[in-house]
């Protein structure tokens, strides 16, 4: 199995400077895909910094998901959130921000097990596949 024809992988949301205001990412067309992970970083850890997972059946006024709230327990984690077989189409990454000097770092998408084979990344993804390479230069 290849993973970049299996997974589709999305930029949803580019750095963002520090501030105390919460980030939305885009959402995620869930159609044909049994599950997502978002995964980002957040430069200040603190109990009012987290990411959390929003569902939305027409892409237009999401509501959290129980539970899928991530707290990154020091300065430069990384945080990752996985939902399964969600119940409505669009999934949304939101970060909430609430110390005044929080920066969070690029929120990519992975999209798997999508009933379409050999998916296609999006256009701000530049990627390769090589099976059983030999040494040499890159």
């Amino acid at each position: 199995m290849n993973f970049l024809k299996n997974v589709k992988i999305t930029l949803v949301k580019d750095l963002t400077a520090t501030a105390g205001t919460a980030v939305n990412s885009a959402s995620v067309d869930m159609a044909g895909f049994d599950g997502v992970v978002f995964l980002g970083k957040m430069a200040t850890a603190n109990a009012s910094n987290f990411a959390n997972v929003a569902t939305s059946s027409d892409d237009s006024s999401f509501n959290d998901l129980l539970g899928s709230k991530v707290t990154p327990g020091d300065n430069g984690d990384s945080w990752a959130i996985e939902i399964h077989k969600p119940l409505e189409r669009y999934l949304r990454c939101e970060v909430d921000r609430g110390g005044a000097n929080t920066a969070v770092g690029a929120i990519y998408a992975f999209q798997y097990t999508g009933r379409k084979v050999a998916v296609t990344q999006g256009t701000t993804i530049d990627s390769e596949i090589h099976a059983g390479p030999a040494e040499g230069t890159a």
